[in-house]
């Protein structure tokens, strides 16, 4: 096999586990949450650091990133 076809096929591999990492993840993730309560009355640390990976605040807004590498901009 060609070194090219071989690289390719390669990365393609890699391209292919990093998928199969990141629905594994979501799928945890949608799990976990299925498992918690509807009604959040207080502040849950577990479930926080169980989905939060990091928040950047900016003077208009701040960004909300996910462990899943889902990021949502909140504006108020």
């Amino acid at each position: 096999m060609p070194r090219r076809l071989r690289d390719q096929k390669q990365k393609l591999q890699v391209e292919n586990a990093n998928r199969d990492e990141f629905k594994k993840r979501i799928a945890d993730m949608s799990a976990f949450i299925k498992k918690q309560s509807t009604a959040l009355a207080e502040y849950d640390e577990q479930l926080i650091r169980r989905l939060i990976e990091k928040v950047t605040i900016y003077e208009d807004k701040f960004t909300v990133e996910c462990k899943s590498n889902v990021t949502v901009d909140v504006n108020e």
